[in-house]
C-alpha cells in the first residue's frame, strides 16, 4: 500500500491509488446498489398496501375474490416488513465485513411463540433501529454514491463537455474537474466512514445489549471458575483419600502391631514406638478431617441427605434434620449446601451458647433451600468477624445463591442459603 503520508510533488495523487481508497469507493457504489435496490422494494411494498387500504375504505369492485386479496396485502406487507428489515440488514453487515473488513455484531433475534411472534419485532427497539437505517439508506447510499461516482468523473465528463466553454472558462472547467478527482478519495471515505458509524449505531447491537451480553459472559466465566475450583478439590480428595490416607492408615496399623508385639522390649524402645503410633494415629484423624473439608466423599456416592447426616452426627448439640432434595443438584451446589450446614453449625457450637437446632434442606422449583435454626443468644451476622458467613455468602453468591441471616440480640438465629440448582 502506498504510503500517503509521504511528501514530495506526486504526493497528492498518491490517495488516487490506495487501497483504502478503492475499499471505500467499491463500498459506498455497493450501498448505492443496495440502496435503490431496498427503496424500490419498500416503494412498491408502500404502494400496494397503500393500494389495499384504500381499496378497503372505498369499497372494492370487480371480482368477489378482490376483498381477500386486499385484506391479505393489507395485513401481511407490516406483518413480513421486521423479517424483511432483518434480511436486508444482515446483507448490510455482510457489505462492511466484505469491503471494508468491519465487523458488526448482528442483534439477537428471539421469535418468540404464537401470537407473540407476530407482534414481538414490533416491540423491539432493534427492528426501529434497522428501519431507521434503511431510511438512511437512500441518502448514504444513494445519495453519496452519486455525489463519489461524479467525482471519479469528473474529467471524463468535462472532457465531453469541453466543446461547449471556451477561453477563461476552460481553464477554470478543468480545474474544477481535477480538483474534484483529486478529492474523490476524500469524500469516497469521508462517506464510507459515516456509513460505518451509522451502521455500528443502527445495524448493530446497543449499548444496553452489548452490556448484557457482557454480564452473561461473565456470569458464565464465574461459574466455569467456580465449577472448576470444586472440581479440582473433589480430585484432591480422591488423591489424598486413595493415596496418602492410605499409607497412614498401613503406618498405623503397622506401629500399633509394634506396640503391641514388643511389650518386652527396654521402656525407651516402647516409649518411642508408642509416640510415633500416637503420631502416626494424629495424624491420620487430622487428615481425615481436612480430606472431609476439602469435599466429602460422601455427598458424591450417596447425596445431600447422608452428607448432611454426617455433620449433624458429629454436632455437639442435638440437631434436628430434615432433607427433601430430590431430584439431586448439581455436585457444586450440593458442595455449598453441605459446607454452609457445617460452618452454621460449627458456629452454632463454638459462639451461640444453644441447646438445640435444626437444619432443613429442600427444593423448591429449581432452588435450593438450606435453613439451619438455634435457640442461642443470636446476634449473628455475615459481616461479623471469624463466623466464616461471610466466606459462605461470597460463594453463593458466586453461583447466583444468597445467604441471610435473622439473628436478633436475644436469639434465636437463623441461616438461610438460596442456591439455584443448576
Amino acid at each position: 500500500m502506498p504510503d500517503e503520508r509521504a511528501t514530495g510533488p506526486l504526493a497528492v495523487l498518491r490517495p488516487l491509488s490506495s487501497a483504502r481508497t478503492w475499499q471505500a469507493t467499491f463500498h459506498v457504489l455497493a450501498g448505492m446498489v443496495l440502496a435503490a435496490t431496498t427503496g424500490t422494494v419498500v416503494w412498491l411494498v408502500g404502494v400496494l398496501w397503500w393500494a389495499a387500504v384504500d381499496s378497503l375504505v372505498e369499497g372494492p369492485t370487480g371480482h368477489r375474490l378482490l376483498p381477500v386479496v386486499y385484506v391479505v396485502v393489507a395485513v401481511l406487507s407490516p406483518l413480513a416488513l421486521p423479517a424483511c428489515a432483518r434480511f436486508v440488514s444482515a446483507l448490510q453487515r455482510e457489505r462492511f465485513r466484505a469491503l471494508l473488513g468491519v465487523e458488526i455484531a448482528a442483534p439477537k433475534h428471539d421469535p418468540g411463540t404464537g401470537w407473540h411472534r407476530i407482534y414481538q419485532p414490533w416491540t423491539l427497539g432493534t427492528t426501529w433501529r434497522q428501519l431507521a437505517y434503511h431510511l438512511l439508506a437512500p441518502l448514504l447510499g444513494g445519495l453519496g454514491g452519486v455525489i463519489v461516482v461524479l467525482c471519479w468523473s469528473a474529467l471524463p465528463l468535462a472532457a465531453l463537455l469541453a466543446e461547449r466553454v471556451s477561453g477563461v472558462g476552460y481553464g477554470l472547467w478543468f480545474g474544477g474537474a481535477t480538483a474534484l478527482l483529486l478529492a474523490a478519495p476524500w469524500v469516497a471515505r469521508g462517506i464510507a466512514r459515516a456509513d460505518t458509524a451509522a451502521a455500528r449505531r443502527l445495524l448493530g447491537r446497543s449499548h444496553a445489549e452489548e452490556l448484557a451480553e457482557r454480564v452473561e459472559s461473565l456470569a458464565l466465566s464465574r461459574a466455569d471458575l467456580v465449577e472448576a475450583a470444586d472440581t479440582e478439590r473433589r480430585r484432591i480428595e480422591r488423591d489424598l483419600h486413595d493415596g496418602v490416607q492410605q499409607r497412614l492408615v498401613s503406618l498405623a496399623m503397622n506401629l500399633g502391631m509394634a506396640r503391641a508385639a514388643f511389650v518386652d522390649q527396654p521402656p525407651e524402645i516402647l516409649g518411642v514406638v508408642a509416640a510415633a503410633h500416637d503420631e502416626a494415629t494424629a495424624a491420620l484423624a487430622e487428615l481425615r478431617d481436612f480430606v472431609r473439608g476439602l469435599h466429602p466423599a460422601v455427598l458424591n456416592d450417596r447425596g445431600l441427605d447422608a452428607a448432611l447426616s454426617g455433620i449433624v452426627a458429629r454436632a455437639p448439640l442435638p440437631v434436628k434434620l430434615h432433607v427433601d432434595v430430590a431430584p439431586r443438584c448439581s455436585p457444586s451446589v450440593e458442595a455449598i449446601a453441605y459446607f454452609a450446614v457445617s460452618e452454621a453449625l460449627t458456629n452454632v457450637a463454638k459462639h451461640a451458647d444453644a441447646s438445640r437446632a435444626e437444619v432443613v434442606a429442600e427444593r423448591v422449583g429449581d432452588r435450593l433451600i438450606v435453613t439451619i435454626t438455634d435457640d442461642g443468644r443470636g446476634g449473628a451476622s455475615v459481616d461479623g468477624a471469624g463466623t466464616g458467613l461471610r466466606g459462605l455468602a461470597q460463594r453463593a453468591a458466586a453461583f447466583d445463591g444468597s445467604l441471610t441471616v435473622v439473628s436478633p440480640p436475644s436469639g434465636p438465629t437463623t441461616v438461610t442459603v438460596y442456591l439455584p440448582c443448576e
